[in-house]
């Protein structure tokens, strides 16, 4: 196998202790003979637990050595793969070195473990090639990244030649990208050891589409017609999402990624203490072919916080202005975003003489950098029974009409009162009673 290793070029920058490298390792030292018997049992065992796990997280069955070589290519993020990212295959002489680098895979793909079984008496490998997983529930694993990798490993396994093999891997890269933001649609962000920043997918983010939020038509096809623009490369606003808790704000950003997510939109979500990473994360996904939803969940500022001049910043755009292929959209429940006071009204504060119009004025701004604001005000009585009746409707509840706008009075009375939230929680509760 190391022989096969080593004829990747593109390919071939590879961590020396990932899964691949180190099997190459022990093949080398297998054959060589520079390794004890038990010790290459030992290395082994620990690169098919390594594969295992791997197959575990994202759902793998049938071929799991397969599957992770398709996972590696998915994720190696090359000058080669981020063109075809963008632009698609298209004719170079780069194409000789990817195509010969395919043609190596196909030969890992091929690869056949019985000597080295046969060597250190073990069977592992050919049980990994015809695996049986588990069946277990889907927020335990990313089922959309399991399913695109097993298509993908599939139509491999059939390629005729590297020619093929080509096609399908720069397909892929074309329709959905590579690497992580390739494989997923939202993320949160964190920090290495060394401070620098780093994406986590978020997996099994909420399914929910635009239409299973009943109501709001208004305030959707404006969040629509938005996202539509941005998607489709046009002029698009930053948008807030303001108003009564409850009422869909945060739900319907997640539809919209879901809803567009096929036409390459992505969700960053950002906390508040997380601001003066801004630049930062704008700096790694700028020349992505995604377009990147930074996403505020409850944005809201106290007097004392000054966290909101690292937001202005970068809507603002300093010496280096904001992407096209990044928009920031928020849901606060306060209208302008930072707490006012009335000490915030006085013009002048008496102990120090210091004019405050001008600070409260630069925080009140920052609510007209939002291009967009959406306004998801507390639904009436009336339009609390439609919500109820419509979401009875999709959960297969055949409670009277009549009955049922009672029991959703009573609920709301006792829950908190009237909003889309509390009319799921009313649906979620008659469910469970069911059952």
């Amino acid at each position: 196998m190391d022989h096969i290793i080593s004829k990747l070029l593109i390919y071939g920058d590879m961590p020396s202790g990932c899964i691949l490298m180190q099997l190459g390792d022990i093949c080398k030292n297998a054959r060589e003979r520079t390794q004890t018997r038990d010790e290459l049992v030992t290395r082994v065992f620990q690169q098919v637990k390594r594969i295992l796990e791997v197959a575990t997280d994202y759902g793998f069955d049938r071929n799991l050595w397969h599957n992770y070589l398709t996972f590696l290519l998915m994720n190696d993020e090359n000058p080669f793969s981020l063109t075809c990212e963008k632009v698609g295959a298209r004719e170079g002489s780069v194409n000789f070195f990817a195509k010969n680098d395919f043609k190596a895979f196909q030969a890992l793909f091929r690869y056949d473990f019985t000597w080295l079984e046969q060597e250190l008496g073990i069977d592992c490998f050919s049980r990994l090639s015809n695996y049986r997983s588990i069946g277990k529930p889907e927020l335990m694993y990313n089922k959309s990244v399991s399913e695109k990798v097993q298509a993908l490993s599939a139509k491999l396994e059939q390629a005729a030649d590297e020619n093929e093999f080509f096609a399908e891997v720069t397909g892929f890269y074309r329709d959905f990208g590579v690497g992580m933001f390739g494989l997923n649609k939202a993320f949160r962000i964190g920090s290495s050891a060394g401070g620098e920043i780093v994406f986590h997918a978020i997996n099994n983010m909420d399914k929910v589409m635009l239409d299973d939020l009943v109501g709001y038509e208004i305030q959707k096809k404006k969040l629509v017609d938005n996202t539509k623009a941005f998607v489709e490369g046009r002029k698009a606003n930053n948008c807030l999402l303001f108003g009564d808790s409850g009422t869909g704000k945060s739900t319907s950003i997640k539809a919209i990624v879901n809803e567009f997510y096929p036409q390459g939109l992505r969700m960053i979500e950002i906390y508040k203490h997380q601001f003066k990473d801004l630049s930062g994360v704008i700096a790694q996904i700028k020349n992505r072919n995604y377009k990147f939803i930074i996403y505020m969940d409850d944005l809201s500022f106290e007097e004392f916080e000054i966290e909101y001049k690292f937001l202005k910043a970068v809507i603002e755009g300093g010496v280096e202005t904001k992407p096209e292929n990044v928009l920031i959209y928020a849901t606060s429940n306060r209208r302008h975003l930072i707490k006012e006071t009335w000490k915030d009204r006085d013009d002048v504060e008496n102990d120090a003489g210091i004019h405050r119009s001008d600070t409260i004025e630069e925080k009140l701004s920052l609510v007209n950098r939002f291009g967009v604001t959406i306004n998801y005000s507390k639904p009436n009585q009336q339009e609390y029974f439609h919500i109820v009746t419509e979401l009875a409707k999709k959960a297969g509840i055949t409670m009277p009409e009549k009955e049922l706008k009672a029991e959703a009075n009573k609920w709301e009375l006792s829950h908190g009162g009237i909003s889309g939230r509390t009319a799921q929680q009313f649906i979620t509760y008659l469910q469970g009673m069911s059952e």
